[in-house]
């Protein structure tokens, strides 16, 4: 192996975040999903009320956090725990400014809108990129986390805008969703958007798609739903992103190997 294919192995292994593929958009679907509808199910199926149960998912965020920020590198376990933690507090913070505060869905998509553009000026202008897979250093993941916060706060309240302000129903609030993804899709594919665009529209995207699903499978059919409940969702759910985070971990273990071993061969014959 040459300095440079060198190179780029150990680059990708300190990489903090996953490639993006099929798995990587079916995990931020669920885990969206399961955001939506476990923070419901906490606060109001359970009695705990969003400021305790708000104090909990941001106590559990902060010290999944940490964990991630010392691993220093893509561990599928930590990494998705994060991201399920951060969908939850994210649909609570736009649930206790809704319900507690009184903001309008209107003015809290504004507001989280232009606080994620804000928030993607100041990281490009700290690293000239927005790209995923130059995410390698602790600063660079700050500003991806605070920007995903960001966008599922955003996306639970477009959502909401979407299906309830507007009383289009969850059906039809899924299918603009999913439409707008693949209209995105579409741009990268067929017309060649910038791909770290492309990625971050479908990104932001996700999260209303994701809680739009949720709600339409457990709020009942006078609702526009299909009334399975919200038990049955989230086992189901839950029990498909633990199965895809195990084969993950497993594939992920394997890949490492192989590239140190690749490493270290490679240093031997020279």
């Amino acid at each position: 192996m040459n300095s440079d294919k060198r190179t780029n192995v150990v680059e990708k292994l300190l990489v903090r975040v996953p490639e993006v593929t099929f798995t990587f958009w079916l995990l931020k679907v669920l885990s969206t999903t399961v955001g939506e509808t476990g923070a419901d199910f906490l606060a109001f199926n359970l009695g705990l009320g969003l400021d305790i149960t708000s104090l909990i998912m941001g106590g559990l965020l902060a010290a999944s956090l940490l964990i991630q920020f010392k691993l220093k590198r893509y561990v599928p376990v930590s990494y998705w725990t994060v991201v399920i933690l951060m969908s939850i507090v994210g649909t609570l913070i736009t649930d206790m400014l809704v319900d507690d505060l009184g903001v309008s869905l209107i003015t809290l998509s504004i507001v989280f809108t232009v606080a994620m553009l804000a928030g993607f000026a100041v990281w490009y202008k700290s690293e000239k990129t927005l790209s995923i897979h130059s995410i390698d250093t602790a600063k660079r993941e700050m500003f991806y986390w605070i920007i995903i916060l960001l966008a599922f706060a955003l996306g639970t309240g477009v959502g909401d805008l979407i299906s309830e302000g507007l009383e289009l129903g969850y059906g039809l609030a899924l299918f603009i969703f999913g439409a707008s993804i693949a209209v995105a899709a579409f741009g990268f594919y067929g017309l060649k958007m910038n791909s770290v665009l492309a990625f971050w529209i479908a990104f932001v995207l996700t999260r209303p798609l994701g809680a739009s699903l949720g709600d339409f499978m457990i709020k009942p059919f006078a609702e526009s739903g299909l009334g399975l409940g919200m038990t049955t969702v989230n086992v189901l759910f839950l029990f498909v992103i633990v199965s895809l985070i195990a084969y993950l971990s497993i594939m992920r273990e394997r890949a490492v190997s192989y590239a140190e071993r690749r490493i270290v061969t490679a240093g031997n014959h020279e």
